[in-house]
């Protein structure tokens, strides 16, 4: 709890608490914009997935605190590997049944989110990617391997290495994946379960979630109880829109989810889904959510005023936290601007260890809470734009 580790769009940033204050070293790959950034909680190396502008994403490691860094072996998608194309809905596109069929190759177009394996699992990472591809390192990674299963999945088509697809694909495509120049799915959010490393559950923009309970042979939709809005069937079972979903560590049953449409959260490991949105205290649309590390009733949220105006609710920034799984929320702004605030915090740019919270805005202004909450106080206020934060 000593340490936070940021991936900005111009680095990585670790701050070290001394005496109370953080304190930011000299930032780490300057320039580079950084996806994620997180510390293995196995062996406290440092991780982090970079977005290069010009050689593509690139993976980086420390194991001595970020004073030397080495670079590991891309992950690449390998030959054979295709997706069914798709576009930006737009006004003048022809229905869904009367379009062709189009296939591409894939290519790797960002490492969105690192996720660790269990303690039985030396050496086992996972990287969630765009365009909707799971790797899997088993060597510290030294090398990668796309997960066919989920890949092959026939909720997006079934397997395309063989020939065309033999079953509708029901994976859409992120508008974060818009900047690279496609529209393709993104794997955003990993879970490995504490008590049996085979469980793992995944988080699609925008398909919903999927669990595997055999180390990622088999895997299984868990969307029973979303509910996607602008769907013509809101019930679908696919086509949901995650913007990050989580697991208490300590009670793993209990999941939250800030989706596009809600706040959601799964009492029993995902196999339902309520959603727990207060509109009246702002609390329905946002990016990211975390959740006690003991107490599954227990998460925060930092709410946004919509899709339309990815802004503060009313110019000023706050925190909403529930204590009772989500039958009421408090919004907590005390320590935080109230006027002309315009932060936006993104899926991975806010944590919880213990007491402390953090997050990081858009804007360059980091938060920390040593109260749960309750009160904030700003501990940056001209760095990059976050893209994530961690505690290490």
């Amino acid at each position: 709890m000593d340490r936070l580790i940021l991936g900005t769009r111009k680095g990585t940033l670790i701050l070290d608490k001394k005496g109370g204050d953080w304190a930011a070293r000299p930032i780490a790959h300057a320039g580079m914009s950084i996806s994620y950034a997180a510390a293995d909680p196995r062996d406290g190396s440092l991780w982090v997935a970079m977005d290069h502008a010009h050689w593509g994403p690139k993976l980086s490691r420390s194991k001595d605190d970020g004073a030397t860094w080495e670079h590991l072996n891309d992950i690449g998608y390998p030959k054979g590997a295709r997706f069914i194309e798709q576009h930006l809905p737009s006004p003048d596109q022809l229905p869904e049944s009367e379009r062709p069929t189009a296939y591409k190759d894939a290519s790797l177009l960002k490492v969105w989110v690192l996720g660790f394996g269990g303690a039985d699992e030396p050496g086992t990472i996972h990287a969630g990617t765009l365009p909707g591809g799971l790797f899997t390192s088993r060597d510290g990674g030294k090398s990668w391997e796309l997960n066919r299963p989920l890949w092959d999945h026939e909720s997006r088509g079934g397997d395309l290495f063989r020939g065309d697809a033999t079953s509708k694909n029901q994976w859409g495509g992120t508008p974060a994946a818009v900047a690279y120049g496609e529209f393709v799915p993104g794997i955003h959010s990993i879970a490995v379960d504490p008590r049996d490393s085979r469980r793992i559950l995944v988080a699609v923009s925008c398909a919903g979630v999927l669990e595997t309970r055999d180390g990622g042979h088999t895997w299984a939709g868990r969307n029973r109880g979303l509910l996607n809005d602008y769907l013509p069937d809101p019930n679908a079972e696919w086509g949901h829109d995650p913007h990050f979903m989580t697991m208490c560590p300590g009670a793993p049953d209990w999941l939250w989810q800030q989706n596009h449409t809600g706040v959601f959260v799964s009492r029993d490991g995902a196999e339902s889904w309520s959603r727990v949105s207060a509109s009246d205290h702002g609390v329905h649309f946002g990016f990211p959510v975390a959740v006690d590390e003991r107490d599954g009733k227990t998460a925060w949220v930092v709410p946004a005023k919509g899709d339309d105006q990815r802004m503060t609710l009313d110019g000023g920034l706050c925190v909403a936290r529930t204590t009772d799984g989500g039958q009421t929320w408090q919004t907590l702004r005390r320590g935080l601007p109230q006027e002309h605030a315009y932060d936006v915090v993104y899926r991975h740019a806010l944590d919880v260890r213990g007491d402390t919270l953090c997050f990081g805005s858009t804007t360059g202004n980091v938060f920390v809470s040593d109260d749960r909450g309750d009160s904030w106080r700003c501990i940056g206020n001209h760095f990059p734009p976050v893209h994530s934060v961690r505690f290490g």
